[in-house]
């Protein structure tokens, strides 16, 4: 299983990889490939075995990957294409799911991905994205595109991280050629107090990756300790008028809302924002992983990946069907 050649598109941070590198036969990407560079920089810092590649994908040809993959057909595919043209947080998202996919710049990353796993013809696949790629017209645009391809059924799983152990809520669409099991939650689900046990202290001396206390504006400072646990500072209006809200405080015995890339955390129990450290936590990513670049790239490095330990329970999955 060591020898297996992964490829991991639209890499980002490399959650998505991380999770496969944990299992217990130890899969491996070979080649990631973004266009972030502070993102790539921490591919590079914790995948040091791994060749990263910083193009645009809707550049690149099969034949270009085959070349430096030095396969003729990889064993695995991941990509995590950016999901802000389908996501119903984005106040500008297109009005039709055909536009959004076909009209959409961003929303094309999600066709440059499937054209570029056609041609490699991987012998599995994973496609992660928002929720709203599962609805029905979105999967019959999704489905056609694959019409052409050797995959005879393709599946849209949904997958809730906190059945597997993440701390946050996040459900996410995972496109394959295989299913992947629901898993039922476990009533002992994580809790935001455990996650972040060991955190607390960010002024005195530590040896924490990632772990600086983030400057605040006085008008935010002065609000903090006044916000109730569950309760949020920012509220604002995505598509469809759905409310969302930002600087969010967490409730110490329940778990975290969706950590995204512009998700700033208060703390349950002190006065001040998360810091990228605990983000990571509530995102199952472990203290060693180590985040590159500006506080702000940080943060979006971890809200944007693939949490790993959902990474792991797909590798797991696809470990029991290859045996």
């Amino acid at each position: 299983m060591d020898s297996q050649t992964i490829l991991d598109l639209f890499c980002g941070a490399g959650g998505f990889s991380l999770g496969f590198s944990l299992t217990t036969d130890r899969k491996k990407a070979r080649l990631a490939i973004d266009k972030n560079n502070w993102a790539l920089e921490t591919y590079k810092k914790n995948f040091p075995f791994a060749r990263t590649l910083q193009r645009d994908i809707t550049q690149l040809h099969s034949l270009e990957l085959l070349k430096l993959l030095n396969v003729t057909e990889p064993d695995i595919v991941l990509a995590s294409p950016p999901c802000e043209a389908f996501s119903s947080a984005n106040t500008n998202r297109k009005s039709t799911d055909y536009d959004r996919l076909y009209s959409d710049s961003t929303g094309r990353n999600m066709l440059h991905a499937i054209r570029l796993i056609i041609d490699l013809n991987p012998t599995f696949f994973f496609i992660e994205n928002v929720q709203q790629v599962a609805n029905y017209n979105m999967q019959k645009y999704l489905r056609r595109e694959f019409s052409d391809s050797t995959y005879s059924k393709i599946y849209f799983n949904v997958l809730e991280s906190l059945n597997f152990g993440v701390p946050s809520a996040r459900k996410r669409v995972f496109i394959s050629n295989i299913e992947i099991p629901s898993i039922p939650r476990d009533k002992e689900f994580s809790k935001v107090k455990t996650a972040l046990q060991g955190l607390e202290d960010t002024e005195s001396f530590h040896e924490f990756l990632n772990h600086e206390e983030v400057p605040l504006s006085h008008k935010i400072a002065k609000k903090i300790p006044r916000t109730p646990p569950n309760g949020a500072l920012i509220y604002f209006r995505g598509s469809g008028r759905r409310t969302f809200r930002n600087y969010i405080r967490l409730d110490a015995q329940s778990y975290a809302p969706t950590v995204m890339g512009k998700s700033r955390f208060i703390h349950p129990l002190e006065h001040r924002l998360c810091t990228v450290r605990e983000h990571a936590r509530l995102m199952s990513y472990p203290d060693n992983f180590e985040f590159i670049g500006p506080l702000v790239a940080q943060y979006n490095q971890v809200g944007e990946s693939v949490p790993p330990l959902i990474s792991k329970g797909i590798a797991n999955c696809l470990s029991q069907i290859t045996q």
